[in-house]
């Protein structure tokens, strides 16, 4: 059977209601629909999910879970970011394991600018999105089979959510994010303690020792300010985590792609989760 059509006659029974929204140019496919959210459940609007090539049920893929900006939406990664082609380039490369992606959708409709991924939306993912995706595609359900990244506000997410829940994921990553909560959304009204317990950068220190124990890694890139975002906190963090002796890498924007860097990133984020997954 074709590939495209493997895939298709999968998710025949994969998600009822969820519609192919692209086609990568090596067969990989991306699928939109609703994530049902206990949380939140007003909110209707869809994720997406990206199934490699030849997906097959019979095999077990690890997955890569990837939270958008504030205000965002997962578009971001396949529209902007071209996420579905890259993927497909780099499993018909040879040099990564097949693996699926799913981009949750999340943040506050009014003044989404001042969400963050945090309150019901860590909820949503912890306890509806993780689950869901293991029940609706062939997961490897483990955390040596689960990546959380983000970008900006997603970043700062993926590393918070990480970080609180141990034994979920093995692979974090902020793609020019920050790791102390803003007083923002959930957070507008916190008390001090609350807000510790969602510092990624005193979570850390917390939790090193676990952290190391289980082999968690950390990919962090830097680019430039933007907004009351601050390159040089994830070089901050960065250090924290050598000091630490966490895995990390740190990628730092050439100045050849200054203005560029969301697309830049995408190339060494993905290398890193590929390594992580196993060839």
């Amino acid at each position: 059977m074709h590939l495209a059509a493997l895939a298709v006659a999968a998710l025949i029974s994969f998600a009822p209601g969820w519609t192919q929204t692209a086609t990568g140019p090596d067969g990989g496919t991306l699928w939109s629909g609703r994530i049902p959210d206990r949380y939140e459940p007003w909110d209707v609007r869809t994720s997406d999910v990206y199934l490699p090539p030849g997906y097959d049920p019979a095999r077990r893929y690890p997955v890569l879970y990837l939270l958008h900006g504030l205000q965002g939406d997962p578009s971001e990664f396949w529209d902007s970011l071209r996420l579905a082609d890259r993927l497909d380039t780099l499993f018909a490369s040879g040099v990564s394991r097949p693996f699926v992606a799913v981009t949750p959708v999340g943040g506050q409709l009014a003044r989404p600018n001042q969400g963050e991924w945090a309150g019901g939306w860590e909820d949503y993912v912890v306890h509806d999105v993780v689950p869901w995706v293991d029940a609706h595609v062939s997961t490897v359900a483990a955390p040596s089979g689960r990546a959380l990244e983000g970008l900006c506000a997603g970043g700062y997410g993926a590393v918070d959510i990480g970080l609180r829940h141990p034994g979920l994921f093995g692979t974090l990553g902020s793609w020019e994010g920050y790791f102390t909560p803003f007083r923002d959304g959930p957070f507008a009204h916190a008390t001090h303690a609350e807000l510790a317990a969602h510092d990624p950068a005193l979570l850390v220190r917390r939790e090193a020792p676990a952290l190391r124990r289980a082999g968690v890694r950390f990919y962090v890139s830097a680019g430039g300010n933007h907004g009351p975002v601050r390159s040089v906190w994830t070089s901050e963090f960065a250090r924290e985590l050598t000091g630490l002796r966490l895995p990390h890498e740190l990628w730092r924007l050439p100045a050849a792609d200054r203005g560029h860097f969301w697309s830049a990133t995408v190339p060494s984020a993905l290398a890193y989760v590929a390594r992580a997954f196993g060839a």
